[in-house]
Formats: structure tokens, sequence, C-alpha cells
């Protein structure tokens, strides 16, 4: 569906309501929760259940699905419920994809990457991928360019249809139990990485290795994992690795702009009428939109907790970062050459990226790195 013709659509019940509007794998002990009764759908009520794939806990990046339900209720006057569920509730973190491709939820919170094992090209679905988009220009591309039309048509394959409902922005390198000072220090370390990153690190010798959000401290604690990422300071301080691993790594190059999405089974979306498909895209929009700034806006406090606490910020070496850089293209060259769906999205992005990172440069970088100078001058 074209983006400027759902928005044309919302009719003045949406508008109206989204202005008085204006939260890692789990694998959770409970079991996957068995076929409901379909979404009951009388009249102008409706109801849906929307699983996550995050704890209630990291309220930021869960708390996205809690923000699209609340709009979309309030743009039809409660006659539109979206039951949401942190993950375990309904299903298990990682059987959220699957859950609503089945039709046993209507819907799921999650990040395409995570289920890069079914095709590689979920990964690009939302700039998942190393040295990728940035958070802005991932939204540009979706909105603007070709990503909405070429994710849509790689998730239709999956019976789902898919918006755009958050974005942590760039991420941090994670957190070490010793320093890194070149490549040779990646060799055989276990590293606890979600996604599409550990095709990447890999190829450095690192051990990838997926685990809930809830196992990674006593993981890094116990010595389980050598490091661990999850998103940035205010997660990162909620699940305390700062106690157990001193040495905090950025960037984190292989999510520079990770977007979550809103992953909807294709039959209970065109279910529904004109104006509530309308009321679902705006809400997934605002949302989208609210995570980024609640992480921009938490961060920088729980950055400056952390360091003052003691731990030990330090950039990756250059060295790092160009063989990571390396790694990656080289894998992407051969997933081009194999994978039909890879090439066609990756192709477009890419190309997109390289508009993007000229236009960056010029304008934000170049004012960015003035005012980073400023500050470290204490003049701001």
């Amino acid at each position: 569906m074209d983006r400027r013709s759902i928005i044309a659509g919302t009719g003045a019940v949406g508008v109206a309501g989204l202005l008085a509007a204006c939260g890692p794998r789990e694998q959770a002990a409970a079991p996957a929760a068995a076929p409901a009764a379909p979404a009951v759908i009388t009249g102008e009520t409706v109801r849906w259940r929307l699983a996550s794939t995050f704890p209630r806990a990291l309220d930021t990046i869960w708390g996205a699905a809690e923000v699209f339900a609340k709009a979309v209720s309030d743009a039809t006057g409660g006659r539109f419920q979206v039951s949401t569920h942190p993950a375990g509730e309904l299903v298990p973190a990682m059987g959220v994809f699957d859950a609503a491709q089945a039709g046993t939820i209507e819907c799921a919170h999650t990040a395409n990457y995570f289920f890069f094992g079914k095709e590689d090209a979920l990964a690009l679905a939302n700039g998942g991928i190393s040295f990728g988009l940035n958070g802005r220009q991932m939204t540009s591309w979706f909105y603007e360019g070709n990503g909405l039309a070429l994710s849509r048509e790689l998730l239709d394959t999956f019976n789902l249809v898919n918006f755009a409902c958050g974005n942590t922005g760039a991420q941090m390198g994670g957190w070490f139990r010793r320093e890194i000072r070149s490549p040779a220090d990646l060799q055989g370390m276990r590293f606890r990485a979600g996604g599409f990153a550990g095709r990447v690190l890999e190829r450095l010798g690192v051990v990838p290795l997926a685990m809930p959000a809830g196992e990674i401290y006593q993981a890094l604690e116990r010595g389980t994992v050598d490091g661990a990422e999850f998103v940035g300071p205010y997660d990162d301080e909620k699940l305390g690795f700062h106690r157990v691993a001193p040495f905090y790594y950025y960037p984190g190059f292989w999510e520079a702009g990770t977007q979550l999405d809103l992953l909807i089974n294709k039959t209970a979306f065109n279910a529904l009428s004109p104006e509530y498909k309308a009321i679902v895209h705006n809400a997934a929009a605002f949302a989208h939109t609210t995570m980024l700034a609640r992480y921009d806006a938490l961060n920088p406090a729980a950055l400056k907790r952390l360091v003052a606490g003691g731990t030990r910020l330090m950039p990756f070496p250059r060295s790092v970062m160009d063989t990571a850089f390396r790694a990656a293209h080289e894998l992407y060259a051969e997933l081009n050459a194999t994978n039909p769906r890879w090439k066609k999205i990756y192709d477009d992005q890419i190309a997109f990226r390289r508009d993007q990172v000229l236009w960056h440069g010029l304008a934000e970088a170049s004012f960015d790195s003035y005012m980073q100078l400023q500050g470290r001058n204490n003049r701001l």
C-alpha cells in the first residue's frame, strides 16, 4: 500500500485521536501460546494481541509497543484495543515472528534481523547490518526511499505486513572484561551479540553467542562470555553490565540505526477498515519517533553515571574498525552473489547510503564535530 494514500485516508477521527495522544532475545519459561480465537471484530470494535521480543523492565524498547497501543486506542475512542505482552507472556521472545505469521497473535513488536536464519535479507529490512544506515538515514530510506516497498515485498512472503515502530539510534560497542588493542585481541573471544552482527564477528575470530537479556549479566560475571552488547547506556545500566565488565567500547559498528518492527498478520490487517489501517500506520510512526527521542534523551545521563562510577569508556581502535569493515563487505558481496532477495534490497539500500553519507558528512557531521569541540573546551 502506498504510504501517501494511507496518510491521506486517515480521516478526522484518526488525526484528532493521535493529536490527543500527543519499550535481545528472551527465552521464556512459558510455553508458546496455543492458537487463540480470532480477533473480535464487531462493527467498529477490534481486539488485537501484541507480543514483544523484549521484557517489560527495558521500558524504552518495550515501551514503543505501549505507545503504539495507546495511540490506536486514543485515535478510535477505545474501539480498537491492542493488548501488549512482554516476552514470554504469550509466546517466547523468539517465537513472536512465527506466532504473528501463523495468526496465533495479531502482531509482534520485534526486530526483523533476529530472524535472519529464515532469510538473510530480513536483516536489511530493519537496517540491522554492520556499517549500515544510521537512525535518521534508515527512517529516510524506509519512508522516502524504497525501504517500505522492498521490505513489504519481502515480509509478504511470510504472511506479514510490516511497519517501522521504533529505532535505537547508533548503539554502543559493548562491555568487555579486557582491553581491546587490535583485531588480534578478538580472536577466540566469546561475545554475546544479537541479530546479524554475529555473521560479521565470526570473520574476526569472535565466537558470537545469543542469549536473552536476563542471562547476560550472569554470563559476564561467571566468565561464560568475555564481552556482551545490548543497546546503549540507558538499557545497559539497568542490566548492570558495568558491575562485571570494566571496559565500555564504542561505536557499535554493527548497529548504526536499528529499526524495530511492528509485524502484523496479513489476514488480520486486511480485515481492518481503511480508516483503521491508516490509524495503525500513524500510531506505529508515532511510536517510531518516540522511541528514538527517548533513547536520545535518556542515554546521556546514563552514560555520565556509568563513567562517574568507574566505567572505562573507550573507542574501538581504528584497526578493529577497518578489519570489521572489510569483513562485513566481503560477506555482503558473497550474499549478493548467492541470494537474489538480499541483492535486490542491499543494492538499493547501499546506493541510498552512499548519498546519505555524502550529505550527512557535509551537513550533520561537520556541525556536530564543531559543537563537540566546543563541548570539549567547556564552552557549552
